[in-house]
């Protein structure tokens, strides 16, 4: 049975898990999914390697960028985070191997890119309106679709949350030298990471830690602390009941929606993601969310 908490699902036997390889010493998974890689194995996994550097860089993928592996059938990947067009190439090169992601490129671009999932939980997340591209008229034509009023700012993928004043909090969008000069600094920071287009997100305030939950095939499977609060254990009565039909109604594979309680009480989505590149936080046993995907 899978550990408690977790939604049994019908098993359909074992999966591949595709892991980041060791840069140095590409026949070992990398360090930081070391643990996943050890009980993916005592679970039945099959564990493939793939080489993140060569699938990222920017001359190209690799040919080699997936381990030799004997391994078939429908794989997930936990991982460093990859762009849409990567995850693709990805996809393709598996594909060869008659390896299947579970989760489609369409899917994960969905799922890992604002745009592709505001829209369906616009009734649990802060009001948001996005550029294409960085370009400045685009920006002022959001501020003004915004409003007025304090903002985060964020691209499609990311925020720079570390560098909260200045490149990330918008004091008011009505005053368009002082947004932009936030933004100019996000810019410098993403630099070539910078993906999509720049996101007004209108500021909310959280009186919580926030709280990543995992979703599998639109069921919640497992309630965590965040990856960057692995301390914080999230509360026992967090409230599902309103975005679980939202996160159904994607009819995505396997995402993570992070929760943090307003101060009126309610639950928000702050952000969506693959969960193939969603943080497992620390503390977080990883047998706990590879059996729910081998149960998947």
């Amino acid at each position: 049975m899978p550990p408690t908490g977790l939604d049994p699902l019908r098993h359909h036997g074992p999966v591949i898990l595709l892991l980041p390889a060791d840069p140095l010493r590409p026949r070992r998974p990398d360090g930081h999914f070391a643990p996943e890689a050890a009980a993916a194995r005592d679970l039945g996994f099959d564990v493939v390697l793939v080489d993140h550097d060569a699938l990222t860089r920017p001359a190209g993928p690799s040919p080699r960028i997936v381990a030799p592996t004997a391994a078939t059938g429908p794989a997930v990947y936990r991982g460093w985070m990859l762009r849409a067009e990567e995850y693709a190439v990805l996809a393709a090169t598996l594909r060869e191997r008659d390896i299947e992601l579970r989760t489609t490129p369409e899917q994960y671009r969905r799922a890992h890119e604002l745009p592709g999932w505001y829209a369906d939980l616009a009734a649990v997340t802060p009001y948001s309106v996005w550029t294409v591209g960085a370009d400045r008229a685009d920006f002022d034509r959001a501020r003004a679709e915004l409003g007025s009023g304090p903002a985060v700012l964020r691209d499609y993928t990311k925020s720079m949350k570390h560098h909260w004043d200045e490149a990330v909090h918008v004091a008011d969008v009505a005053d368009a030298a002082a947004a932009w000069r936030v933004a100019a600094r996000f810019l410098e920071l993403r630099d070539d990471e910078f993906v999509g287009g720049l996101v007004l997100r209108r500021f909310e305030r959280f009186v919580s830690a926030e709280v990543r939950t995992w979703w599998i095939d639109g069921r919640p499977a497992l309630v965590t602390a965040h990856p960057d609060t692995p301390d914080r254990e999230p509360p026992a009565d967090v409230d599902l009941s309103v975005v679980a039909p939202l996160v159904a109604g994607l009819d995505l594979p396997f995402v993570t929606a992070d929760l943090v309680l307003r101060d009126d009480g309610r639950w928000r989505v702050v952000e969506l993601g693959d969960g193939q590149v969603s943080d497992r936080p620390a503390g977080t046993d990883p047998a706990a969310l590879l059996t729910a995907l081998r149960f998947s």
